[in-house]
């Protein structure tokens, strides 16, 4: 278009009918000012018009449709607007018509521009203006655009929308002005409205070029057309703020790189440090060009994700010379990722790489997954360039190269046992011959440098000979935290290695699902392995794994070890089909379990009826916090029982939202549980003993010796008071606990911190009315004849005292005091079974120095010796028979940890293959019925109707105590009283386990 001179030559007032004629052909609100122009044509022509501002545009409308107008002359007020295209000059009638151009265009161009350093040059006059028209340049020092929304961009987005003539949506400035800025986000993600058309998407991106609040434009899983690609180009080439840019899986074209290098040489001033091009099919070298374009940028390169981009050897090359070529990557990049490209590093060509790697450099994230990477010969290069910052290393996916394993074992060693900051090592689905492995865990082993490791050894094929590695040298590696061995065929070498992980120091999470393809019998032994490890006192796992392993109905046992197992706090059991008896097993695990956080539980065939199960627990359950919803169990019962399941769920979510809010774990309920639990068997026992005892008393009265009698009375007294001894320290625990130091301290703190809020918040309201009255001094003396003045502001406002109690006293104390309250507990059980296991000492004591009293008794006539025959019936009492209700643990542990295990389900018992050889011997944690019980149960046996099933015919028989024919001395006939001596003083049932279950 050829250039123009629009000459004002005079200027009228615009009446109102041609401001209403206006008004109808463009929207009202967006026209900003109207006046009268004459335009001059080279011919020597006038014709009249109209100019019209509105928010974005500057119209020139013909003036023979509205009306006629009389100009007069002012050639002295002129206004130039040069384009690239044109150049204009207009002429007003005066100073104030002409400021009021000025300052519209630049004040309008300013918000579009964002104040960056590509905003035009607007506007030039002939003379100078005044200061109300220079208050909205975009250099201004008092401009107020960084104190709009995320730097004006709903501004500049309108503006362009105007520019290309589409709709302004509104909900993208509502969501950038609302969310975006409320969170004070810096990425612009363009998930968030990928709804929207591929035009308006381009129109969104090219709003960031000018726009200064932004720094990271990101999109994943969307793909982008052309019309955008091309805005992030643009974008490329202008801001002067975008950091990061991530564009993975957005459907790229091959020549991306090279557009985007081309992009960067435009744009002297990028600050772009951080590179994600991943999952998108890329020219090999056009990432050469880009990465070389890229060494040129002010602040180096931070960040190169090329993961799954089709880069080959030769693009590899390309690369790894551009990495070399100058020392600032060496000094600037954090994270390479190269990972997902097959047969990059296979052949010669990744020397290249090595020799990169190999120089001092800076590296703390590097991927190599999936490049058919020989993983012998990098970590020579690794030591020499990456022991110092490397954080994360992953190399799975890849193989070892066996001719040369030998020679760089030593290089491999030592990397692990050098490594500074290492956090993650993924050496996963790659075969790891057993020589390397202990290559790695010696390494491991002396590297004092390091905790709190990440060791993914999953799918490595170890079997028989990694785990016989493992059992050896794991416990001597303090390093490991968490530790994956996933999938690794180990199966019924489980047996010998879950020792070594109890053994182990520092070990918090361990991740071993799909290793358990063995036999019934051999299941059972691995799982009470299993509940044994994490039974034990010592034991550190935080977190367990045992996902995708088919455990079935088997699996259990595992579950009822939940209940009482204290050191867990997070599990994972899906993909174990252990169907809805499992889940009614974990449902009376979580009633009792207090230290469960997290439970993972799908693809367990659960029913509605179970997932109501797991509902009515989580009622009584207050700790338990997160539980993912399990999809595939809820699709299918879902299908058919969808009331139910939706009414679990519902049940299911509300509690777990309780949990996660203040808690409210009733101190009573752990009184009871641990009542129960840790002191219901020792009772039992003591109970029987003190029978015995208190007939032999009877029987020695006024015959033995007084002394001795006298003993046995105050033990039976010591005895019947140990009853009330658990509930008695709590009691006292919970009395001394009610105003006690910690409750005082924490009243006093309520008032310290409501005096030092109340003393913060005058300071800032003073601070305030300060400010007020140095930026409005005028109207702060007025506020000050109000009633209240101004300066009383901080008298009048303050925090109320309840806020603070309630956020202590509610919050705070409940949390310190559940602290205080399982530290009581655990010292109330270790007292009471301090107490009650001397007691059973003295018991038993007294018990065997009477029994041997009475073996030594003369039947000096007949009506005596009736009477003693009678009594020794009733005296005469078996080891086996104090035993039969005796869970050992309960009592030798003397921890609030320890807790007796469920037993297994008498359903799981009768619903094993009856054709499957009878389950070995384990120990057992549940306690038969007595000898006096199981007599009193015969009598409401069924006489007639079905045959009775006889559910211990596969019970294996104890051991024999001696031969058949012979009486040991020690028999309850022999002259000691029947019970035989052991070297601790102390019956068998304090060392031997009772029978299994049925």
């Amino acid at each position: 278009m050829a250039s123009k001179e629009l000459t004002a030559s005079g200027f009228v007032s615009v009446s109102k009918d041609i401001t209403e004629s206006i008004r109808k052909i463009i929207d009202k609100s967006l026209i900003k000012f109207v006046c009268g122009i004459k335009l001059d044509a080279k011919n020597g022509k006038t014709e009249d018009r109209f100019l019209v501002l509105t928010t974005w545009r500057l119209y020139s409308w013909l003036t023979s449709s509205l009306c006629k107008l009389a100009l007069s002359s002012h050639p002295d007020h002129q206004v130039i607007i040069d384009t690239d295209k044109s150049s204009h000059s207009l002429r007003f009638e005066s100073r104030d018509h002409l400021s009021h151009v000025v300052s519209h265009i630049n004040f309008a161009l300013s918000r579009i521009f964002n104040n960056s350093i590509f905003a035009p040059s607007i506007c030039h006059s002939d003379s100078d203006l005044s200061e109300g028209s220079r208050k909205y340049s975009p250099s201004s020092e008092t401009s107020v655009e960084t104190q709009r929304a995320c730097g004006g961009f709903s501004e500049t987005y309108a503006a362009l929308c105007d520019y290309n003539g589409i709709s302004c949506k509104e909900e993208v400035q509502w969501d950038v002005d609302t969310i975006y800025h409320s969170q004070d986000n810096r990425e612009f993600n363009l998930l968030d409205f990928s709804h929207l058309e591929s035009r308006d998407l381009a129109v969104i991106v090219a709003s960031m070029a000018y726009n200064t609040w932004f720094t990271k434009l990101y999109c994943k899983d969307l793909r982008l057309g052309s019309e955008v690609t091309e805005q992030v180009l643009h974008t490329v080439s202008k801001s002067s703020c975008l950091e990061e840019l991530t564009l993975e899986n957005a459907g790229l074209k091959s020549d991306f790189p090279q557009k985007m290098s081309a992009a960067l040489s435009e744009n002297p001033s990028s600050v772009i440090h951080s590179l994600n091009l991943s999952h998108n099919s890329l020219d090999n070298q056009g990432v050469s060009n880009l990465i070389q374009q890229l060494c040129r940028l002010s602040k180096g390169l931070r960040l190169l994700n090329l993961s799954k981009t089709s880069l080959t050897s030769k693009g590899l090359v390309c690369l790894s010379q551009a990495l070399c070529s100058s020392d600032e990557y060496s000094n600037s990049l954090l994270h390479l990722d190269l990972s997902k490209n097959p047969g990059i590093l296979s052949g010669e060509d990744a020397s290249n790489l090595y020799v990169f790697l190999s120089q001092p450099n800076c590296l703390v994230h590097l991927d190599l997954s999936g490049t058919d990477c020989c993983v012998d010969s990098l970590f020579g290069a690794l030591l020499r360039g990456c022991c110092a910052d490397l954080s994360f290393l992953n190399l799975s996916k890849n193989a070892f190269s066996h001719r040369k394993l030998k020679d760089t074992l030593p290089l491999f060693r030592q990397f692990f046992s050098s490594g500074f900051s290492l956090t993650h090592v993924n050496l996963s689905s790659m075969k790891l011959p057993p020589d390397v492995l202990r290559a790695l865990l010696t390494g491991l082993t002396s590297n004092p440098h390091i905790n709190d490791l990440h060791l993914d050894i999953s799918s490595c094929e170890l079997r028989s000979a990694g785990a016989s590695v493992i059992q050896e040298l794991l416990p001597r590696v303090s390093s490991i935290a968490t530790l994956d061995i996933s999938d690794n065929g180990l199966d019924a070498d489980l047996l010998t290695l879950l020792p070594a992980f109890s053994r182990h120091p520092s070990l918090k999470h361990l991740h071993m699902g799909r290793n358990f393809n063995i036999k019934n019998r051999v299941l059972d032994d691995v799982l009470q392995k299993l509940v044994q490890l994490i039974q034990e006192e010592e034991c550190a796992l935080q977190s367990l794994s045992l996902s995708d392993s088919r455990l079935r109905s088997r699996g259990t046992v595992l579950v009822n070890a939940l209940g009482s197992n204290t050191c867990l706090r997070k599990v994972d059991l899906s993909g174990n089909s252990m169907d809805d008896i499992g889940a009614k097993m974990l449902s009376k695990a979580l009633q009792i379990n207090t230290t469960l956080r997290s439970v993972t539980w799908d693809r367990n065939n659960t029913s509605a009826a179970g997932f109501l199960d797991v509902a009515r627990a989580l009622e009584h359950n207050f700790t338990l916090q997160y539980m993912p919803l399990p999809l595939s169990d809820i699709s299918q019962a879902y299908r058919s029982a969808p009331e139910k399941t939706e009414l679990a769920l519902t049940k299911i979510q509300r509690a777990l939202v309780r949990n996660n809010q203040t808690q409210r774990f009733s101190q009573k309920q752990a009184l009871r549980l641990h009542q129960g639990l840790v002191t219901s068997t020792a009772e039992q026992v003591m109970e029987r003993l003190s029978v015995r005892v208190q007939q032999q008393v009877c029987l020695l009265r006024g015959i033995g010796e007084k002394e001795e009698i006298q003993a046995a009375k105050q033990v039976l007294k010591e005895a019947k008071n140990s009853r009330a001894l658990y509930p008695s320290l709590c009691e006292l625990a919970h009395v001394l606990s009610v105003d006690g130091p910690l409750r005082q301290r924490l009243d006093s703190l309520a008032g310290e911190l409501a005096r030092a809020a109340d003393k913060e918040l005058q300071v800032i309201v003073d601070s305030m009315v300060s400010l007020c009255r140095e930026l409005c001094p005028l109207s702060s003396s007025a506020a000050e004849r109000l009633t209240p003045p101004l300066s009383s502001v901080s008298e009048r406002v303050s925090i109320p005292r309840s806020a603070i109690r309630t956020a202590l006293m509610e919050r705070a104390a409940q949390d310190v005091h559940r602290a205080l309250e399982e530290v009581k507990l655990s010292v109330v059980s270790y007292l009471t079974n301090s107490i009650v296991d001397q007691i059973l000492q003295e018991l038993y004591t007294t018990h065997k120095t009477l029994s041997r009293q009475v073996s030594h008794l003369k039947c000096w006539e007949e009506g005596t010796a009736w009477r003693f025959n009678r009594h020794r019936d009733s005296l005469d009492i078996t080891d086996e028979e104090l035993g039969t209700s005796i869970d050992t643990i309960a009592i030798k542990k003397r921890s609030s940890r320890t807790r007796r295990i469920r037993p297994v389900s008498t359903r799981l018992s009768l619903c094993d293959d009856s054709s499957s050889s009878p389950p070995p011997s384990v120990p057992s944690y549940s306690s038969p019925l007595s000898h006096s019980a199981s007599c009193e149960g015969l009598s409401e046996l069924p006489t007639q109707g079905l045959p009775l099933h006889h559910v211990t015919r596969v019970r294996p028989r104890p051991p024999r105590r001696h031969k058949g024919g012979h009486i040991p001395p020690d028999t309850p006939c022999s002259e000691n009283g029947g019970i035989s001596p052991l070297d601790d003083g102390l019956p068998d049932f304090y060392t031997k386990r009772v029978l299994p279950d049925r």
